[in-house]
């Protein structure tokens, strides 16, 4: 099974116009909100040039990844970038803006997260406040609609992308799911076990990720539950261990049932009942069916694995371009156990869809499968 990857060279693509129209509104974005000096501004300035126009250029950092990054790019090293898939070129364009912005380096920026106004901003955002408030209404909802609100909440909770929000063509709309319901989503989980959660956005995304985790395990469909997040800031706007302890003490800090489901997280991750990882893969600019065997053995230990979010998707069923209506079964055959993900359309690639939606949402005449207005979800046992 294979189908061609989808690439950044085409003008007007989707994958082109976010290295020519995304990138350069993030980058004027980062030099506002950070005093960087002329050499950051300049090295932000050449990688745009080189990600756009140039060739793949080996890092020239000493950053402690530098050694299995030299490794995930040995074979793309030297290749027009134009010539390379979306998902390397992405994945990689964000490593090295890191070291563009110091993040490596001795000096004023080394360890400074350059999204954190970003993802502050958003987590401190009126919309975020309106849906943290919107939980007061929890408590009084019969089991069967809490359940649903939760896995709901998770769902359009990625519509909160910065990465996304950068694109001229945010509608901010949600005309609904393409596939899938919350009740498919709960009808995965059997005997209680140790359920993982690999998450994509921080803010009012991860604060969402909080409430499904804490419905699993009040539930008592899940004795564990373990939250992946990356281990360096990435894509703009994705989760790190730094994220999930601002994302907690906002939630803390709020009266009414926010402030409830942030004390028992808290309470969860002391008593050991929830744990944080941070693997490197997660910043890999690979697909999931290449994740290293430790990571593997991860999920294969666990009752149910869920995915968040659009670049997660893309690296759990290949950022190809697959029929839409491929089984989603088969483009996850290789993933060692039950999974489900819960994904807001951002990109192209799609699987899992019945022959008839497909037409439904072509004949709408708008980009479905890029502008943030429909979502899915997906399960395999």
């Amino acid at each position: 099974m294979d189908a061609p990857l989808i690439g950044i060279e085409e003008p007007g693509s989707f994958g082109w116009r976010v290295f020519h129209e995304r990138h350069p509104v993030m980058i004027e974005r980062l030099c506002a909100a950070h005093p960087f000096g002329p050499d950051v501004r300049d090295a932000l300035s050449a990688l745009f040039e080189e990600s756009t126009g140039g060739v793949v250029a080996p890092l020239d950092d000493d950053a402690p990844d530098h050694d299995v990054w030299n490794a995930w790019i040995a074979d793309e090293v030297g290749k027009p970038w134009s010539q390379t898939s979306f998902l390397f070129a992405e994945s990689y364009f964000f490593r090295k803006l890191l070291a563009a912005t110091g993040f490596f380096s001795s000096g004023p920026w080394r360890g400074v997260d350059p999204f954190a106004p970003m993802k502050r901003a958003e987590l401190h955002s009126a919309a975020t406040a309106d849906t943290l408030k919107a939980l007061d209404a929890l408590p009084q909802l019969d089991v069967a609609e809490r359940d649903a609100a939760a896995v709901r909440a998770a769902v359009w909770g990625n519509q909160a992308d910065l990465a996304f929000q950068l694109s001229t063509d945010a509608s901010g709309t949600t005309s609904g799911l393409v596939t899938g319901s919350p009740e498919q989503f709960w009808a995965l989980f059997g005997e209680p076990g140790e359920v993982h959660l690999v998450a994509d956005n921080a803010a009012g995304e991860l604060a969402a990720d909080l409430v499904l985790l804490d419905r699993l395990l009040t539930t008592g469909r899940a004795e564990r539950v373990v939250l992946h997040v990356k281990p360096t800031p990435y894509y703009v706007s994705d989760a790190t261990p730094t994220d999930v302890v601002e994302v907690l003490h906002h939630l803390v800090a709020i009266p009414g049932e926010a402030g409830e489901i942030g004390r028992r997280v808290q309470d969860s991750l002391r008593e050991g009942r929830i744990g944080v990882r941070s693997h490197p893969f997660f910043c890999a600019p690979k697909e999931y069916a290449d994740m290293p065997d430790d990571l593997r053995a991860e999920f294969a230990a666990a009752s149910v694995t869920i995915f968040k979010g659009d670049l997660n998707y893309r690296r759990l069923v290949g950022d190809r371009h697959w029929p839409a209506t491929l089984p989603f079964a088969d483009a996850v055959a290789h993933f060692p156990g039950p999974v489900a993900t819960l994904r807001v359309l951002k990109s192209e690639v799609i699987v899992g869809l019945d022959t008839d939606a497909v037409s439904a949402l072509d004949a709408e005449g708008q980009a479905w499968r890029t502008q943030g207005s429909h979502a899915l979800i997906q399960t395999r046992r």
